[in-house]
């Protein structure tokens, strides 16, 4: 698929991108968890904390990919971690997922990118292991929120 256009976002996105990580949402059975807005994505998503772009087809966005720059200090080496990849069902394997991430890599100045999958996700796995990644297996990720962070801070 070459008649579409890969853009970063703006505040005039901001309906858009609500919409397209609202599917998201949906495709990975998360959505009791959602609390984003137009405003938090004003507030956050674009360049400041996170970076928004997306894939955009006769003026509709179609795909997205929100990220952040991070650093790894054993190898000394600045990368890419997308929080958020997603392309509309009616328009996956055409090209725009890749291109999105091929987007991001430019960006990445090659170093490195990195992403989370959800275990039972087969069909984004079998895309992401087409690119040639890997799982990183040996790391457990771990999440501190609710309660427990507030009582940590205190």
């Amino acid at each position: 698929m070459s008649d579409f256009l890969i853009r970063t976002a703006t505040a005039s996105d901001a309906p858009a991108i609500v919409s397209l990580i609202r599917e998201l949402a949906d495709y990975e059975k998360l959505q009791a968890g959602l609390a984003l807005d137009e405003a938090s994505v004003i507030r956050d998503l674009l360049g400041t904390a996170c970076h928004t772009d997306l894939a955009v087809v006769d003026g509709a966005a179609v795909g997205i990919a929100v990220w952040f720059w991070t650093y790894k200090t054993f190898g000394a080496a600045r990368g890419l971690y997308v929080e958020d990849l997603y392309v509309q069902p009616a328009l996956r394997w055409r090209g725009l997922g890749r291109a999105l991430l091929a987007h991001l890599v430019g960006k990445a100045g090659g170093e490195f990118m990195e992403w989370q999958v959800l275990d039972w996700n087969a069909p984004s796995i079998k895309f992401y292991k087409s690119l040639g990644a890997q799982p990183r297996n040996s790391w457990v990720n771990y999440r501190l929120m609710g309660k427990a962070l507030r009582e940590l801070a205190s």
